[in-house]
Formats: C-alpha cells, sequence, structure tokens
C-alpha cells in the first residue's frame, strides 16, 4: 500500500535466548507448594518446532507491549483524545480493513499495527505504521431509544489491506496522536489457507456485551448498564450494542488481558496455531471440524445459535475444545448485520426482559432457559457451567493426580494450587444434562463463598468422546493468568496446560 512504511527486522532472535531472557521480564512468584514440586517438576520446554508459521513468526525482535512509555491511564470517555474502531472483527489475507478514528483536539495522528505473541517476552511486534493523517472530533451518538444501541457512522481515517506474509494472530491497531494519546482497537488476522492443528478463537462477542463506551456518566450503555443520575444502573442496559464504536477508554476490552496470556504462553511453546472470533464460528468461516481442536482461551460468556451447532457438531467429529476460563457459553445472544451490510455488527441479547425479536433459535437469554426444560444448558455441551461469582480467591485441590493431564506437574492427589480459582467458577450442576455417552473425570476442586455467603464448589472438568476428542473445562477465570502472569505463573499449570493441548494437537 501506497505511503505505509513496514518496520523490517533486523536480525533473529532464537527460541532458546527467547525463552531464557522469560524469567527477567516475567518472573513466576513461587508459593510453598511450588517451591515443594520445582525439584521434581523441570522446566516445561517447547518441544513442537518444524515449519510452524508461529514458530518463525516469534523468532523476529519484539517490541515491548504495552508499550514501555504509555500514557496509562490515558485516554478517557470525557475528553476522548483519540479514539477509533475496526470494520471488521476478523480479516484474512488480502481483504481489507477499515479504520474509524476520532481525534480532540484536531489534529495529526498515525495508526500503528502491532502482533501481539511471545517475542522473547517483549509481548509484541510492530508491522507497519500508516502515513501521518488528519483527524477531528467525531459525535457520539444517541442511543437508539428502543434498544439502546449506540452506533457511530464515523468517515473512514484509513484502509489497510493485510499482507500475504502476515501471521494469524491477535493483532491491535494503535493510535497516537501528536500530543503523544494513545487509542486502541483489537482485530484478528485470519489463516483461510491452512488449517493448524489448534484454533485459537477470541471472544469478541464478550469484549462488546461488557463495552460501556463512552464511560461518561451519561450515555454510555453495555447489556450490564446504562446510567441514571451520572450512576451504573442495570435497568438502563442496552439490549443491543454495536461494534461500530470504540472500546471504553483507551480502547483496552475487558477481560482482553486473559487472552493476551494464552497468547504469550502459546506461541511461547511454539504450538501450530491459527486465530479467529466468535463471529467466524458463527458465520461458518470458521469450521471447527478442520482442526484437530479449538481453545477458547477467553472469557466466552455470549454464544449464538449458530456458535453452539458448531461447536457441537465439530464435538461430534471427533475435534477438541478447551475452554481456559469459566462461565462460558452462558448468554444466547443473536448477531445481525450494520446497516451498510457488514455481517456480524450488532449483538442481541434481552437477558431477563422479554425478547420482542424471537426467532427460530430461541429468546436472547440464558442458555439453560433458552427452552423451558434446560436442555439447552451449557453443561450439556462443557461436562460443568457457572454456578457462581467468588468473593475470595481460592486454591484449586488437585484430584485424580495419576490421571495424563496432571503427567509431569508433580502433583499428588490434594495439593492446592493456590490462588487458581477466583473471578467467576463453574461446577457440576444437578438437574441439567451432561454430556451422554462420554467418559468424564473431575481433575481439581475448590470449595468458595459466593457473594450471597453461600457456599458452592468449583469443578475443573474433562470428557473423552468416542470419537477420540477432549471437551476441558477450567471452571475459574484465573487459568490463563497461571500461565503467563507475572507473579501468577504456576509451573503446574504450565505443564498441565501443555498435556492438554499436546493431546488436543495429537502430539501425544
Amino acid at each position: 500500500m501506497a505511503g505505509v512504511r513496514r518496520r523490517r527486522a533486523l536480525g533473529l532472535l532464537a527460541l532458546g535466548a527467547s525463552a531464557a531472557t522469560a524469567g527477567a521480564l516475567w518472573p513466576p512468584a513461587r508459593s510453598r507448594d511450588q517451591r515443594a514440586v520445582a525439584g521434581r517438576l523441570g522446566s516445561f520446554t517447547p518441544a513442537h518446532t518444524g515449519s510452524i508459521p508461529i514458530v518463525s513468526e516469534n523468532q523476529a525482535p519484539g517490541s515491548t507491549w504495552p508499550p514501555a512509555d504509555s500514557r496509562r491511564p490515558g485516554v478517557d470517555d470525557r475528553r476522548r483524545q483519540i479514539q477509533g474502531y475496526a470494520s471488521a472483527t476478523s480479516v484474512a489475507h488480502g481483504e481489507a480493513i477499515d479504520f474509524h478514528v476520532a481525534v480532540d483536539p484536531a489534529g495529526p495522528y498515525k495508526i500503528t499495527v502491532v502482533r501481539l505473541g511471545w517475542y522473547g517476552g517483549t509481548g509484541a511486534r510492530e508491522l507497519l505504521t500508516s502515513p501521518e493523517l488528519l483527524g477531528e472530533p467525531q459525535p457520539v451518538p444517541t442511543p437508539d431509544p428502543e434498544t439502546g444501541a449506540l452506533v457511530c457512522r464515523w468517515p473512514i481515517s484509513w484502509t489497510l489491506r493485510i499482507p500475504d506474509d502476515w501471521t494469524s494472530g491477535l493483532y491491535q491497531a494503535v493510535f497516537t496522536s501528536a500530543e503523544g494519546w494513545r487509542g486502541y482497537t483489537p482485530f484478528v488476522v485470519r489463516d483461510d489457507r491452512r488449517a493448524a492443528a489448534l484454533c485459537v478463537v477470541v471472544p469478541f462477542t464478550t469484549y462488546q456485551a461488557y463495552n460501556q463506551w463512552p464511560l461518561d456518566g451519561t450515555t454510555g450503555r453495555s447489556l450490564y448498564y446504562g446510567y441514571r443520575d451520572g450512576v451504573l444502573d442495570a435497568e438502563r442496559r442496552a439490549f443491543d450494542v454495536s461494534f461500530d464504536r470504540p472500546y471504553a477508554g483507551d480502547g483496552w476490552p475487558k477481560h482482553f488481558d486473559r487472552d493476551h496470556d494464552f497468547v504469550c504462553w502459546a506461541e511461547r511453546q511454539g504450538y501450530d496455531l491459527t486465530y479467529a472470533t466468535t463471529e467466524d464460528l458463527h458465520s461458518g468461516r470458521l469450521d471447527p471440524t478442520r482442526h484437530r481442536g479449538i481453545v477458547f482461551c477467553g472469557h466466552d460468556e455470549y454464544w449464538s445459535r449458530p456458535m453452539r451447532l458448531a461447536a457441537e457438531r465439530a464435538v461430534a467429529a471427533g475435534t477438541s475444545l478447551a475452554f481456559l476460563a469459566a462461565n462460558s457459553a452462558y448468554w444466547h445472544i443473536r448477531l445481525s448485520p450494520s446497516t451498510d451490510g457488514r455481517p456480524e455488527r450488532l449483538v442481541t441479547c434481552y437477558k431477563t426482559s422479554p425478547d420482542p425479536g424471537v426467532d427460530a433459535a430461541g429468546p436472547t437469554t440464558l442458555w439453560r432457559k433458552v427452552v423451558p426444560d434446560g436442555r439447552d444448558a451449557e453443561q450439556g455441551l462443557l461436562g460443568i457451567q457457572y454456578n457462581g461469582i467468588v468473593t475470595v480467591p481460592q486454591s484449586l485441590v488437585v484430584a485424580r493426580a495419576e490421571h495424563w493431564f496432571w503427567a509431569g506437574s508433580g502433583v499428588a492427589d490434594g495439593d492446592r494450587i493456590p490462588d487458581l480459582v477466583g473471578g467467576e467458577a463453574d461446577g457440576i450442576v444437578r438437574g441439567h444434562p451432561r454430556p451422554a455417552g462420554v467418559t468424564g473425570v473431575t481433575l481439581g476442586t475448590a470449595s468458595y463463598q459466593n457473594p450471597y455467603r453461600r457456599r458452592l464448589v468449583q469443578h475443573t472438568h474433562l470428557y473423552e468422546t468416542p470419537q477420540g476428542g477432549l471437551v476441558f473445562a477450567a471452571g475459574t477465570l484465573f487459568w490463563t493468568m497461571a500461565l503467563n502472569r507475572a507473579r501468577r505463573r504456576d509451573e503446574r499449570i504450565e505443564r498441565a496446560t501443555g498435556n492438554l493441548l499436546d493431546r488436543m494437537a495429537r502430539l501425544r
């Protein structure tokens, strides 16, 4: 593309050297239990080599992520110094993606595109920067009086056609004003040309459900809240939320860091990965049966009927699924196109309110309530389902330590992995469907107290299908933090997750 400057790599870093720097960048904090097993655990080292695009990509020099000179907290939704959104959540090689950017005060800015990954522990690689662009303020739209939807119709600021040599992955567009303010928006580059062993699905429907833009005390709407007298109020929530608007604040979606933790860890291990979004699963652009396994790496709470059917068909065909969070596939949604015909730009969920647009897929409410007999409850797919908010993080108590899942981790039954169960939790819920004709196993449990002081039990669960696939559900929002997060990494969880992905990819 004319005027686009490509940042060329100046050299290559060996994977071994890259891994060696990780301790200095993200030193894992070790509990007493971790120190006790460290001697017999050993280090978890990449075993996956060969002509894998992810491996080659992560040999390139990286860029510190987040940027070392980030002004965080920076951009806010009252002043909106620089914010923007993308025309799609995912794009394939040769396809174009538009960016819509507002700058206040008006002035020059640039857009830099980075790919998130391992890169020796730096976390990202800068790929290109736009020419200097001129931006100006753009209006905040009036919420739809019926649905609360906020749909920006800002002009196109810059168009990027995805080069054929870009590696599939999770990307960020970084908007930087002349005054140094930064805003962000994420997107995924797909690789529709090859079927990697594992496909990572990034939960953009959940990102948008939580998006409160503009977080200004007046206008912003999410599927959770609106505003009443400057205070967040669930009764003023939206029923439709649009991707045609920035994410609140500087543009980092809520829960985005959980996905980045997994991306960094999995790319450090050198797995054969490709990436897609929840919208790709909905539309059929992602066919799960082309892959040996599908990894739902983050908080993946909002699912449409086509998403659910695609996952069920994949399990029936022998494809493995891994849900590395909790509260997955909890709300049923509809996805609709934008007024200009771009697909999957509007997320609809009426939750506990009557749904005036009920179609053959059923009302947009809890999956376990879509039909009166509860047969659509998420437990029928996952093996467990959401059962509460964890007020204080709890230890996961290891069960079935002899199972291949825990092999090489050095654990014994009853060992405690501290602070692994937190945020939200899943467990086995009586009276709701369980996967039929499969072999299931509980690999760990935690007793916790919810905000109503009720004691509940979390489960980490795995089942194997007659077709040879696996379905794993971590049952906690803290799982991926234990793979990569500073002072949260746990070598036992790294080893167990590696065992799981090796089995899914059929490396063992």
